[in-house]
């Protein structure tokens, strides 16, 4: 696989952010914190109001009436979630290169769904490189340029329209945001109605926040890219040793694919940690995680995160099965993008509807915003043979 030293790394910042959001939701604890949660987030119009759900007339405690797929990302921006550049000082700690060396890609793509009744959830992982059409009519390309390829295009029109600095910054990630969304769609054949980005620092700030995740190496590791540096077996990872985790790739046999098991093996950690770790009855951990959530994470301007959460109330860490699409090469030569992951888009999506139609994770049927017919039994690993089973579930990662 072609790699690069700085602008291909962040992967993973987005499981622990929006694991923190649902958390905070599912307890049914601290309302009070959810209602400062939902008021101080940042959003961007990037979901249509055919895919929209409406959960305004949301009973508090009632679960979910209609399935729903969220898209989770985490992006390589040296930027916050306000259009700023993160200081040089952040981006030193946490081995991120220079303000200039961020790609705006989405190098962590996870659909959530969660079918009616909100009792389980199915998070599906993308490799990063999956070769597919990008949306919008910008060609085959590498599935998490969808969103740095519709940002750039975008930024000559917005600045005709008067927009710069953080305010042309936080527009043209909304593009890119659409593209990106469309795009997978396209492949998945999910609608999605919900959408969730954190940053490069986001990921700092929440692992910190919550104290920090257990997670469990084969081997020791050492990779001077990400900073990575760690012995074998169990230890508990937060702020920049936390990023390094969860970004490396160099000196991992199945690269994305390990890469891909290491961030389902941390958003597992993350959930058990918070709901097990007295954070909702800590007023000093609850508040940090709050405060952390809202400058990490930017959400769909339409969702009304609150009614959602209240929704949730039923599900735990245990109720979310982890998946990851199949692929068919690690090593498929294209011919302006390098190296990249051949994935089969029908092979694709009847793996999808198989894995969110299992009897502990439901789907809905066509009728329901972003459902589809429900199919025969899931797995969480891929069906090729040669690939490597990505599921958290199996103890320790590469």
């Amino acid at each position: 696989m072609l790699l690069s030293s700085r602008g291909r790394r962040v992967g993973g910042r987005v499981a622990i952010g929006v694991v923190s959001t649902l958390v905070l939701a599912v307890t049914g604890y601290a309302w009070t914190q959810l209602s400062k949660l939902d008021a101080g987030i940042v959003t961007a119009d990037v979901i249509p109001p055919s895919a929209q759900i409406d959960g305004e007339d949301a009973v508090p405690g009632e679960p979910l009436k209609v399935a729903q797929n969220i898209l989770l990302v985490g992006i390589d921006a040296r930027t916050d979630a306000y259009g700023n550049p993160l200081p040089q000082s952040v981006l030193d700690a946490l081995h991120a290169g220079s303000g200039d060396d961020g790609g705006d890609t989405t190098d962590t793509m996870i659909v959530v769904h969660i079918p009616a009744g909100g009792a389980a959830a199915t998070a599906i992982s993308i490799p990063r490189d999956s070769y597919v059409d990008i949306a919008d009519g910008f060609g085959k390309h590498k599935i998490n340029s969808a969103y740095s390829r519709a940002k750039n295009a975008s930024m000559s029109g917005l600045r005709a329209q008067g927009l710069s600095g953080a305010q042309l910054e936080v527009a043209a990630n909304a593009a890119g945001a659409r593209t990106a969304i469309r795009t997978v769609e396209k492949f998945t054949g999910l609608t999605i109605n919900h959408y969730a980005a954190i940053n490069l620092a986001g990921f700092d700030a929440l692992s910190q926040a919550v104290g920090g995740v257990e997670v469990c190496l084969k081997e020791p590791v050492h990779d001077s890219y990400s900073g990575a540096d760690f012995a074998a077996g169990p230890q508990t990872l937060s702020g920049a040793q936390a990023l390094a985790f969860v970004r490396q790739r160099h000196g991992l046999q199945n690269g994305d694919l390990d890469r891909i098991a290491r961030q389902q093996a941390f958003l597992s950690g993350m959930a058990k940690k918070v709901l097990n770790a007295g954070t909702f009855t800590d007023v000093s951990k609850l508040n940090s995680l709050v405060s952390a959530v809202q400058g990490a994470v930017v959400l769909d301007k339409g969702w009304d995160v609150l009614s959602f959460a209240q929704q949730l109330r039923g599900m735990t860490s245990g109720a979310i099965a982890f998946a990851t699409i199949p692929v068919q090469s690690l090593s498929l030569a294209t011919p302006s993008d390098g190296d990249a992951v051949k994935v089969d888009p029908a092979q694709v999506q009847q793996f999808v509807r198989t894995a969110i139609s299992t009897p502990a994770v439901q789907a809905s049927g066509d009728d329901t915003p972003g459902g589809v017919k429900p199919v025969a039994a899931t797995t969480t690993r891929t069906p090729d043979s040669k690939q490597p089973a990505t599921s958290a579930a199996a103890g320790c990662v590469n």
